[in-house]
């Protein structure tokens, strides 16, 4: 993957206010899914997913890691 500055072109970085106004609007919108409101604000649904996670306390889930204490 081409980098530059150490960050993979292409990867976003959005300031904290930003992602607490993304949640913010998300969360009041009956019916709304987080695919919708990611497109409205042209953003990748997982970065609103995670923004989501993130508000609510819970840990953001990582490909091929299970913290199931097996």
């Amino acid at each position: 993957m081409v980098q530059e500055n150490g960050v993979p072109v292409g990867m976003k970085h959005y300031p904290a206010e930003f992602k607490a106004d993304a949640v913010a609007l998300y969360r009041p919108r009956p019916g709304a899914t987080i695919k919708s409101v990611a497109g409205d604000l042209g953003v990748n649904t997982e970065t609103l997913r995670k923004g989501i996670r993130a508000a609510d306390g819970r840990p953001l889930r990582t490909a091929g890691i299970c913290t199931g204490g097996r």
